[in-house]
């Protein structure tokens, strides 16, 4: 009964409690757009580095000049270490890619056939590198989709010609697919600074290059993500690596010239960042719902001091402190309520529209959003207890003769 009551208050002034609800909802839709936001944006740093292939740790030379050369052997005694998923040979190179008339900045990478496996390639049209290009030294090459798109205008190029820049000079390779590019939507908001990636098989990128080593090894960790492997408790990242040095020191000694880069961590130490960022962000729009809670005071200052006769003949009748408190208590909640679902609905349904425009996956952290819609209404109770108290205080006798 109650509250039923407190809703017919409410729509006493339906311009003073809609302004109020709007209030509440522009500062949970702040709160609530920035979390959203942060979340989806976090998701899709590790979706894009993990296509990128930093899903992983590289084994390579500490400076340009090294005493060893990275070869088949490296990559036999980094297969055997335990925990280790795979290991795959990488030479890169940044060059000039031309189709048509046209030419762009590309990333070139020397790759074999367990591509897939270590930087999460798929197939858009065609085919990826096989064993059997690699074992023929093939002139094929699996361009990124970004480039079919900028050279000519459409992702299926399968069958066409790309002219590679090596080692100072063009070389023709038959485009055998198009990859499904993991950057895309990081490249369009970084604004073409991420090159687009070119695959060969690293056997022909060697010939050209007049090479015989490699400049990394790309290693996979079983159950990289996770802390601890489920099948062997004893297996972490960390481990992992020190058994990969361990086993290169073995090989070659202490002054291999080899490091083991963590990826894995770098990729955690940028998603720290967002997530720092995003929470000092959502912090600073919280102030927006404190101004939020002063509009719910000064609202229901405002009824107390309109009702004071209706509390009067409430309390000459035997209505007691706590029931008038009470009511106006659950009125400052339902206009909190009310507010932060509008405002919580709202940015959910901005990010949802913007991500499905841009292409991305929308990852409601629906957390973050309980915690917004949380604090807003314990903050509406909060700033309404005062009125309430006053409201509750008031002599039937004063509050008959105010009214």
């Amino acid at each position: 009964m109650t509250i039923k009551r407190s809703f017919t208050n409410l729509f006493r002034s339906k311009t003073r409690s809609l302004l109020t609800v709007l209030a509440i909802a522009v500062g949970v839709f702040a709160v609530v757009l920035i979390s959203a936001a942060g979340t989806t944006g976090r998701k899709e740093i590790g979706r894009t580095l993990e296509a990128m292939g930093i899903n992983s740790i590289l084994v390579q030379h500490e400076t340009s000049i090294s005493a060893a050369n990275l070869n088949d052997e490296y990559i036999q005694t980094i297969s055997r270490v335990s925990g280790v998923s795979n290991a795959m040979p990488l030479l890169a190179s940044i060059n000039q890619t031309r189709l048509l008339n046209e030419s762009v900045s590309s990333f070139t990478w020397g790759i074999n056939s367990d591509a897939n496996a270590v930087i999460s390639l798929e197939a858009l049209h065609g085919r990826l590198i096989t064993a059997g290009d690699t074992a023929s030294n093939a002139m094929v090459a699996v361009i990124d989709e970004e480039i079919a798109y900028a050279t000519y205008g459409r992702s299926n190029v399968v069958g066409r010609t790309a002219r590679i820049m090596l080692g100072g000079a063009e070389y023709e390779f038959e485009i055998v697919g198009v990859a499904k590019s993991g950057i895309s939507a990081l490249q369009s908001a970084l604004s073409g600074l991420i090159p687009n990636f070119v695959y060969i098989p690293i056997s022909t990128m060697q010939m050209l290059t007049g090479r015989n080593s490699y400049d990394k090894i790309a290693v996979v960790i079983q159950n990289a993500v996770a802390t601890m492997n489920p099948e062997n408790p004893y297996i972490t990242t960390d481990s992992v690596i020190t058994a990969i040095n361990e086993a290169i020191v073995e090989k070659r000694g202490e002054n291999s010239g080899l490091i083991v880069a963590n990826l894995l961590q770098q990729r955690q130490g940028l998603e720290n960042i967002l997530t720092t960022v995003t929470i000092v962000l959502s912090l600073i729009a919280g102030i927006s719902l404190l101004v939020s809670g002063l509009t719910v005071m000064t609202t229901m200052l405002v009824s107390v001091g309109e009702r004071k006769r209706e509390i009067g003949i409430k309390k000459s009748i035997g209505a007691k402190d706590f029931d008038i408190a009470k009511e106006f208590i659950l009125e400052s909640l339902t206009l909190s309520g009310i507010g932060s679902m509008i405002g919580s609905a709202l940015a959910l349904s901005i990010i949802a529209v913007v991500c499905k425009i841009i292409g991305v996956a929308f990852v409601p952290d629906w957390g973050s959003v309980l915690l917004a819609v949380t604090f807003a209404v314990t903050l509406g109770g909060v700033f309404g207890a005062y009125p309430a108290i006053k409201a509750a205080r008031l002599e039937p006798v004063e509050a008959l003769r105010q009214g």
